[in-house]
């Protein structure tokens, strides 16, 4: 099973400046870089369901040319949730009551289905007023069009494309576009795996889908050619070694078999002895 709550996490924690960048400018515009700091995740319980939740990421960092500090919480969802307008709510007001501080929600939506727009608030109001109403940003990944996001240099885009809303048969064109434009980043080899092992996760391609990738490949630049299959052969490798460990044998070898027969084309396989 996917871990999505770490994958985001360790995504968003990298690379938060640029997170904020690509969907937040007008936030960038008004922080202090050199003042950010994650704080420990913070775990609430929900007293009436009896069920803990912790906050994913609370960076806590100063306006610019001032003494103020501010939170910026951000919570990834990876299900539907019906009732997860009044948790962003909850994660508010613990925080704000904890920390004296006030805090910019924002929720980053990575659920497949629904498509429907989600709320961005929660109200609470009678007949004759409303008492409370709170609002916070969200990114809906399978409402963005991955294309808009191509010419977007940000590492957080080349991860984040992946996710977002794509037609079936378009699932190869965006794993491959993710990493052209990962290729253009020249990241450190950390930061690199980070978001191709990202993208690698929620774009699984099938045997017939990966052949044609391959071929995909052979036909881009030769400058980013030859990252992409740098980055394709560590997956390579990573699975051969994941298979192994595992006592899988013959994973392992229909893995260099497929491999084989992409670089020298169709040959006969004989049966082990």
């Amino acid at each position: 099973m996917i871990d999505h709550d770490r994958l985001f996490k360790e995504l968003l924690t990298t690379f938060f400046v640029e997170f904020l960048e690509l969907f937040f400018p007008e936030v960038v515009a008004y922080i202090e870089r050199d003042t950010l700091e994650f704080l420990d995740k913070e775990v609430f319980s929900d007293v009436t369901s009896g069920e803990r939740y912790e906050a994913d990421i609370i960076v806590k960092t100063r306006f610019q040319e001032q003494e103020t500090f501010f939170l910026i919480h951000t919570e990834n969802q990876a299900q539907y949730q019906a009732n997860f307008s009044q948790r962003m709510f909850r994660y508010f007001s613990r925080l704000s009551e904890k920390y004296g501080l006030s805090v910019y929600p924002i929720a980053v939506l990575s659920f497949d289905t629904p498509k429907t727009l989600q709320p961005n608030s929660y109200q609470v109001a009678f007949p004759n007023k409303v008492v409370l109403d709170f609002n916070y940003d969200i990114i809906q990944l399978n409402r963005l069009n991955w294309r808009d996001f191509l010419k977007q240099e940000n590492p957080v885009a080349a991860a984040l494309m992946a996710k977002m809303n794509i037609a079936k048969q378009e699932r190869r064109q965006v794993k491959l576009e993710c990493l052209r434009l990962l290729a253009t980043l020249r990241l450190d080899p950390a930061r690199m795996k980070l978001i191709s092992g990202f993208v690698d996760t929620y774009l699984r391609l099938s045997t017939a889908e990966e052949k044609l990738f391959q071929a995909d490949i052979a036909r881009i630049e030769a400058n980013q050619q030859e990252v992409v299959m740098q980055i394709v052969t560590s997956w390579m490798e990573e699975g051969l070694n994941q298979g192994l460990q595992r006592g899988k044998l013959e994973e392992a070898i229909a893995l260099i078999w497929r491999q084989l027969q992409r670089r020298i084309g169709e040959i006969q396989r004989f049966p082990l002895l």
